[in-house]
């Protein structure tokens, strides 16, 4: 079977077989809240560099490595932090407030320790045992890739677009969708890749979320052993073969039904930095045409309370939500469908709430807001981005919510 090289590329933070020293300590939430918090200055002052490198600046990743934030979600048997689900929306929106494409990658890396822990032992060790720091990209179209059996493992093609963060990685989680036997349905399962494995293709030219780097890659004729597999049922009721060895409340959380919060945290984030932004900025300017002082506009007082109200409900539900998967998962209970179908439901209808805030001040900013000088314009084509991701698309998730309310199954097989 044909064996791909990765890119000859250069690919910043990617470091294959190398060894990190460890944290000075392992942090504990609130230690984790605070790390992020003052990494925020800087993140924000870089957003710009992100944007025109396309990627995140190598300072940036050297920092969410050296605060430990990349492994927050890790098991502490290796070194992680082994914190709660929650974090992916306190440290996702205070990220989001300074750089959405920072928020946007480090989301998407941390939670792959996290669904790593469920992964076979051998797949663990291997990554972790090697390198307790490798940050591990992915890409989860399934029909993108093909996937046959063979002697020991399975022959994995395709091509997958929107790998955040891949640049910056050494290893990718990719689904493919493996061919049954005998006509039967396809089974959806997940392959992990080494970056000698895959090509990546230098796609990410966009106008939103710029530095996540969201490039295609393809894999061509690969062999993947079984113990670098999983089937994706196994991560939806607490059957993935991880928990062994990783039995801890965390590694229990359905992984698809939940998906969405880890990219509604930074969405959130943008919501709240875009408030700040606006309202700091408008207290004292005055209108370009009439002189008037903005703030005694009663039409920009209104946009701000409903953007404020936006966020703030937003943060509710989510907050509220992650305590509850959090809080199932310890009591070893399952999921069942309406469940996970209203996890769905109520990440995106967030995002939905984000996105108004984020519309409506960019409405009351009106041309001030345009410059490439302005952080709202970037706040703007951020929060559009990241809204357009499937799992956070309104009409997508209402009807998988909607079609299991009327009795039907949800017409998506990976929750």
């Amino acid at each position: 079977m044909a064996l791909r090289t990765g890119s000859d590329e250069k690919r910043p933070g990617a470091r294959a077989g190398s060894r990190r020293a460890p944290a000075p300590s392992t942090p504990d939430r609130a230690e984790m809240i605070a790390r992020a918090r003052a990494l925020a200055p800087a993140l924000r002052t870089r957003a710009p560099e992100a944007e025109r490198l396309r990627a995140l600046p190598e300072a940036t990743i050297r920092e969410l490595h050296e605060s430990g934030l990349f492994r927050a979600f890790q098991p502490r048997r290796v070194g992680g932090s082994e914190l709660d689900y929650g974090l992916v929306i306190e440290v996702g929106a205070l990220l989001g407030q300074a750089c959405g494409s920072t928020a946007w990658v480090w989301s998407n890396l941390s939670s792959h320790h996290w669904m790593l822990a469920m992964w076979p032992e051998r797949a663990q060790s291997e990554i972790w045992g090697s390198d307790p720091d490798a940050l591990i990209a992915s890409a989860f179209v399934f029909p993108s890739g093909r996937a046959k059996r063979v002697a020991g493992g399975y022959e994995l093609s395709g091509r997958w677009p929107f790998s955040s963060g891949i640049m910056h990685s050494s290893w990718v989680m990719v689904g493919a969708l493996v061919a049954a036997a005998q006509g039967g349905p396809s089974e959806q399962r997940m392959f992990l890749v080494p970056a000698t494995s895959y090509r990546v293709i230098d796609t990410w030219h966009v106008s939103g979320l710029c530095g996540t780097g969201s490039h295609d890659i393809a894999i061509d004729g690969v062999f993947v052993a079984d113990a670098f597999t999983l089937d994706v049922e196994a991560t939806k009721r607490a059957q993935a073969p991880g928990l062994r060895l990783n039995p801890a409340a965390l590694y229990r959380i359905p992984v698809f039904a939940t998906f969405p919060y880890l990219l509604a945290g930074p969405l959130l984030g943008i919501a709240e930095g875009t408030v700040d932004h606006y309202v700091a900025s408008a207290r004292e300017r005055a209108g370009s045409y009439t002189g008037q002082r903005i703030a005694e506009h009663a039409p920009v007082q209104i946009k701000i309370a409903e953007a404020t109200a936006s966020c703030a409900s937003a943060r509710l539900m989510l907050t509220s939500d992650c305590r509850g998967m959090m809080a199932m998962a310890e009591a070893h209970e399952i999921a069942d469908d309406e469940l996970r179908a209203r996890y769905r439901r109520n990440s995106a209808f967030c995002a939905r709430l984000a996105t108004r805030a984020v519309d409506l001040l960019a409405e009351a900013a009106g041309g001030g807001g345009l410059y490439e000088s302005n952080p709202l314009q970037r706040a703007f084509r951020d929060a559009h981005a990241a809204a357009a991701h499937i799992s956070l698309v309104w009409d997508a998730a209402g009807a998988i919510y909607g079609r299991v309310a009327l009795g039907l199954p949800s017409g998506n097989s990976t929750i």
